[in-house]
């Protein structure tokens, strides 16, 4: 069972809906094949398939983005239900019955859960305030069951925020994280991986080279969090808990056009570790 958002929740680039909206439709996501009938483990997908001023180029990452996501758990064995912020969930905690949480990413976190303002940060786009909440739900809900997590992008920076974090709104010197004006959004970037932390013990190196399209990032890291990535300029790109799992990346690895075998690390860690929650 999925709860997908209706396409009449999609809206246009001035934040209002209406017809020629660019829209996220859920069949557009779906993997192949399906979902295995006896999975090794059962995962909560959190993500917004639609949000404020999503244009069609920003649906079409969605979409690309989502489905690979998902058809990657499949090959590895799992399944899924996804759980779609784009409406106000039925009950958040749900995500918490399945044996871990993967959050996707989508469009800017509200400042307001850090005690800032929405209004004129440059290059803002996507927020939604009550989908923040939702995920928030669907996290901590998550944690206090310890469950494994995966968080990508404003997954990991709501992971922090969870945790009494803040964020850097708009990154001023954005060169090493995404694409000026009229290039593509998405590029390489090399980021450095701290030694000692899990995800150093997942990927097995220093540094890799990643698909990464942010202009936020986490600022000040969240209570309990430690730092697990940083790009060359200082900017955080990955933390995670020291003692539960609990990781979130500012990359993509869900970007197919990036490395296979980064992502398939990634996520074939995430899925044994949920594989081992469900005993």
């Amino acid at each position: 069972m999925t709860e997908v958002a209706p396409a009449s929740s999609a809206v246009d680039e001035a934040g209002q809906g209406g017809e020629g909206s660019a829209v996220v439709r859920w069949e557009d996501c779906l993997p192949e094949p399906e979902q295995p009938a006896v999975p090794r483990a059962h995962v909560a997908v959190l993500v917004s398939l639609n949000f404020p001023q999503m244009t069609i180029h920003t649906a079409e990452l969605v979409t690309r983005f989502t489905r690979t996501a998902l058809q990657t758990l499949v090959n590895l064995g799992a399944s899924y239900e996804v759980f779609d912020t784009s409406t106000a969930l039925r009950d958040a905690r749900r995500v918490a019955e399945a044996d871990a949480l993967l959050i996707l990413g989508g469009g800017d976190v509200s400042a307001t859960l850090y005690g800032g303002s929405d209004e004129g940060v440059p290059n803002s786009y996507g927020v939604d305030a009550r989908a923040d909440h939702d995920t928030i739900d669907g996290l901590n809900s998550a944690v206090a069951a310890d469950r494994p997590v995966l968080a990508i992008c404003r997954g990991s920076q709501l992971v922090n925020v969870a945790h009494g974090g803040s964020c850097i709104p708009d990154i001023a010197d954005f060169g090493l994280h995404r694409g000026g004006p009229g290039e593509p959004m998405f590029l390489d970037e090399e980021v450095n991986i701290v030694p000692g932390t899990r995800l150093h013990s997942i990927l097995g190196r220093d540094r890799v080279t990643v698909r990464s399209g942010h202009h936020q990032a986490v600022d000040r890291v969240g209570e309990g969090l430690r730092v697990a990535a940083k790009a060359h300029d200082g900017i955080v790109e990955a933390v995670e808990h020291p003692d539960r799992w609990l990781i979130g990346v500012q990359w993509h690895p869900e970007d197919d056009h990036g490395c296979d075998d980064h992502r398939g690390t990634v996520f074939a860690a995430f899925v044994d570790a949920a594989a081992g929650a469900r005993g």
